[in-house]
């Protein structure tokens, strides 16, 4: 996909404040400061649309997106932060739930983890629990930039195992860094939302 506009929309805390409109989209979660800021930024080419930051746990809406006019970002709070308060990670947990749930729109969830360390009790309870609940979901192992190249399928398999994912789970290696993935991961996006479907379409309407 060649990204020609991308802008950010709102950031929400509910259903009310969702976009409104049937454009799909592609969620991202993962712990505090893994780096999903970071990894939308390169999808899109841009360095600053996804708001960075240095301080873990600032996340605290789903903050919207809009690709070209093809689909929505939507980056979900980070989870295993400790300086968040109890009764502040579990109001989250539940608008985050009822989003993963219940939102029509979504077509596929990135569990970004970083790919430096096994996967952390909280990666492990999100997979099993995006499994269980049997929301599509793809493992983006990133900071791929920050070890040797030798050492990637070591340590991409240190993280299926902890995940105890199957053969045929996917997962995409990543670097927002180097830009490794990048394409892989919109190959794996258009075919969730169908986009060379509609693009097939849209050229033979014109």
């Amino acid at each position: 996909m060649k990204v020609n506009q991308a802008e950010f929309v709102i950031s929400a805390v509910g259903p009310n404040q969702y976009p409104e409109g049937a454009l799909p989209e592609i969620a991202l979660a993962g712990r505090s400061n893994v780096g999903k800021s970071s990894l939308i930024n390169r999808m899109i080419g841009r360095k600053n649309l996804a708001r960075t930051s240095s301080k873990p746990g600032k996340t605290q809406q789903l903050n919207y997106y809009r690709i070209n006019s093809d689909l929505f970002f939507v980056d979900l709070p980070g989870y295993g932060y400790a300086q968040v308060s109890k009764t502040e990670r579990q109001k989250w947990g539940k608008f985050i739930e009822q989003y993963l749930l219940e939102r029509e729109h979504l077509k596929l969830v990135l569990h970004v983890i970083d790919l430096r360390h096994p996967p952390t009790k909280d990666d492990q309870a999100m997979y099993d629990w995006l499994r269980h609940n049997g929301v599509p979901c793809c493992v983006v192992v990133t900071k791929a930039d920050k070890i040797p190249k030798g050492k990637w399928q070591q340590h991409m398999k240190i993280v299926r195992e902890t995940l105890e994912m199957d053969k045929a789970d996917p997962m995409v290696l990543f670097s927002s860094e180097l830009g490794v993935g990048k394409d892989e991961l919109w190959q794996m996006i258009e075919q969730r939302i169908g986009y060379h479907d509609s693009a097939a379409e849209t050229n033979s309407e014109a």
